[in-house]
């Protein structure tokens, strides 16, 4: 009888429980290394009880625990949504106990890249026009202004202007009935308010409807903000209606152009880089290739004196603890806590739970619970200080790795890092997400080859090679700084190329619409 050869799986902690499947599980496959034999079938990147767990006693990934077993589980057996759940228990923040000293790279030996340097010192990766709208109600038009420069439908319309990278709208569904003292409408002014002041633009046009909650001029009056000649506003009632104002909007953005145009890359230090951290589609392979490769660069990046900005609070929930023990300073680590905790509060009032979080997705690539999705995704803040925490939208002013607290959901997120100052955003995939920002290019990482021979159009850099054995985790992290560094000088992403970014702008809505 022909013998079956030993399966592949990886062991992520001596302490593990479980130990993820490289290839295809068939029962009776003897697991290399491990002493057990697959009970059936586990897909790639699932996990496999090495022992046997009791019912109710805790599994252990990362050397963490990822959660309770539901039932008793037999060594070789599937483990997965069937017999593993969610439960409480307590976590030991230890604050600042596991910070260290930062090997910093001297300031006349940082890497650099070219960048535009904006007048006021800023330094900016892309160089578009933006248009923002205060309601969704303006939306309409701001898109058809922007259609009107868009190079593949009216090429002539940016033909003498090669230095400005595009003319986009960034609209979305908000901006009246609501409480106009209220948390949603302070969340929204601060995202626009991010927007319009953010250094990837040259300039920038807002239009309104004019009888919206949002009005324009306390929009501007919130964030610090006066209109001037690469800020300005107007409503579509006060211009006349539709037509009048797509002919203003026109006319407005043409005269932007050609002092957009007179800008110049220079070569800066990676100090100037603000790098959102992003994983969306996550599989079982996330935490174990892409998100540490991303976690190398980070750290690459905080010691060249740049700024990497972890986020997706409920994604970080139930890790947190690793986290809190990396904070500079004890207000830090409670500053973090603190955010943990409103998450539950606003969990509990809406009726519903933290671990709704995995998507169907993550499930069918093998994650069950939140938890073990949270300690996979801290990986890619790397190893560094937790520096500061920032709530949504809040500007970023600190170098280092920062955290800011938004919701899990991709384009929700990265609004925020991008409204906080992000002028790159670094996006992990297991499952095959499409995205892509605006104004700040978005590299996309593959965590596993067969997801970058299937989608390579929309990846960057395939991660696989960690798992398969060619590729070096560091040796990635280089890489992927390198690349980082390229793309803030202009080198175009594949979302770029496929032209996303505008319908990506997705403000946090919170809070009663009445």
């Amino acid at each position: 009888m022909q013998s079956i050869s030993p399966a592949r799986v990886i062991r992520l902690h001596p302490a593990d429980d479980v130990v993820i499947a490289i290839e295809q599980l068939i029962g009776g496959m003897p697991i290399e290394g491990e002493g057990v034999v697959a009970s059936g079938l586990i897909p790639p990147g699932h996990k496999m009880a090495t022992r046997a767990i009791a019912a109710g006693e805790p599994v252990h990934r990362y050397g963490q625990i990822i959660g309770f077993a539901r039932q008793a589980i037999a060594p070789g057996e599937h483990v997965h949504m069937h017999n593993l759940d969610m439960g409480e228990f307590a976590r030991d923040y230890a604050f600042g106990q596991g910070a260290h000293t930062t090997a910093f790279v001297p300031d006349d030996q940082r890497a650099t890249f070219e960048g535009i340097v904006r007048e006021d010192g800023r330094v900016a990766t892309r160089n578009y026009i933006g248009i923002l709208t205060s309601v969704n109600c303006s939306a309409t038009v701001a898109r058809a202004v922007a259609d009107h420069f868009r190079r593949d439908i009216h090429p002539e319309a940016l033909a003498g202007y090669p230095n400005v990278d595009g003319v986009v709208a960034l609209t979305h569904g908000a901006g009246c009935a609501v409480d106009t003292e209220g948390e949603a409408l302070a969340l929204l002014q601060r995202t626009l308010g991010g927007y319009a002041c953010h250094a990837n633009f040259a300039g920038v046009l807002v239009i309104g409807l004019g009888c919206e909650t949002n009005q324009i001029p306390r929009l501007l009056e919130t964030q610090g903000l006066k209109e001037h000649a690469r800020l300005r506003t107007f409503t579509i009632q006060d211009s006349g209606g539709t037509a009048k104002t797509v002919a203003k909007g026109i006319e407005i953005v043409q005269s932007m152009l050609a002092d957009a145009n007179t800008v110049r890359r220079q070569r800066v230090s990676a100090s100037h880089l603000s790098v959102g951290l992003q994983c969306g589609g996550s599989d079982g392979y996330s935490g174990i290739t892409a998100n540490p490769v991303l976690g190398a660069a980070v750290d690459r990046l905080v010691r060249h004196g740049g700024t990497a900005i972890l986020s997706e609070t409920p994604e970080i929930y139930g890790a947190e603890h690793l986290l809190t023990r990396r904070a500079l300073t004890r207000e830090v680590g409670e500053k973090l806590v603190a955010r943990i905790r409103w998450w539950e509060d606003y969990c509990a009032r809406h009726n519903a739970a933290m671990n709704n979080n995995p998507s169907a997705g993550n499930k069918a690539g093998g994650l069950t619970t939140v938890l073990e999705k949270s300690l996979g995704g801290i990986a890619k803040a790397g190893s560094t200080n937790l520096v500061e925490v920032y709530e949504y939208a809040q500007p970023v002013i600190a170098k280092g790795l920062v955290f800011m607290d938004t919701p899990g959901y991709d384009p929700i997120s990265a609004t925020g890092q991008v409204a906080g100052g992000a002028n790159l955003i670094c996006f992990t995939t297991g499952r095959g997400s499409a995205y892509g920002c605006a104004p700040s290019p978005s590299l996309k990482l593959a965590t596993n080859s067969a997801l970058w021979r299937r989608q390579s159009d929309d990846m960057d850099l395939n991660c696989g090679g960690v798992m398969d054995g060619d590729d070096d985790i560091e040796a990635l992290g280089e890489t992927l700084f390198r690349m980082m560094l390229d793309t803030a000088s202009g080198a175009r992403t594949r979302s770029e190329l496929h032209g996303y970014g505008q319908n990506e702008f997705v403000p946090w809505q919170i809070g009663a619409i009445t």
